[in-house]
């Protein structure tokens, strides 16, 4: 009878008759740490695999990440193109052909969007790009709003609303400082 199966055909807990307990690490897997210092016998001794004088013998030597030596870096040797803006607006961008999904005359704005999963983030400026159609009259809330897709909107009866970014900032400190009373209150 296999050993997999108990009496009443019902299987057992074991799997192919092998308990996990039994189960160890294959051969060669655990290997014996590397004994350094202890005599010359163990080929380990005397300089303890660190070589003769310099940095890398002594003891607390590190380098920074990328030091190659003094040989000139990696990232200094390859060439450097272009710039990062450090104050740049970058927009989260929605076309107007994704606007259809809404009910007739709703509003949209950062709230709908985020839960339509039109945007990544409430906080983060929106803008309107005028890719599609549109075919309903919305109430739509953004921080900009491409000309063509002003036209189209405008076309369809839609009213716009520009929203100001400072608005989103504030608005994150408020739930930020919310978050914190409801904090210290359930530590109370």
């Amino acid at each position: 009878m296999n050993p997999a199966y108990s009496k009443g055909g019902k299987t057992d807990r074991r799997i192919g008759g092998v308990n996990l307990n039994q189960i160890g690490a294959p051969e060669g897997a655990h290997r014996n740490t590397k004994r350094r210092g202890r005599g010359s016998g163990s080929g380990h001794g005397k300089t303890s695999c660190r070589g003769r004088k310099g940095a890398k013998k002594r003891s607390g030597r590190t380098t920074r990440p990328g030091f190659e030596g003094g040989q000139m870096q990696l990232v200094r040797r390859i060439p450097k193109r272009g710039f990062n803006a450090p104050f740049s607006n970058e927009y989260q961008v929605v076309n107007v052909e994704s606007l259809n999904r809404f009910r007739e005359n709703s509003t949209v704005g950062p709230k709908e969007l985020k839960s339509a999963g039109l945007i990544g983030s409430e906080m983060e400026r929106i803008k309107i790009l005028g890719d599609g159609k549109i075919n309903k009259a919305l109430t739509i809330k953004a921080h900009k709003f491409s000309e063509n897709a002003k036209k189209l909107l405008e076309k369809a009866g839609c009213t716009l609303v520009i929203v100001s970014h400072e608005v989103a900032k504030q608005s994150k400190k408020v739930i930020a400082s919310s978050a914190d009373k409801q904090t210290t209150a359930s530590s109370q």
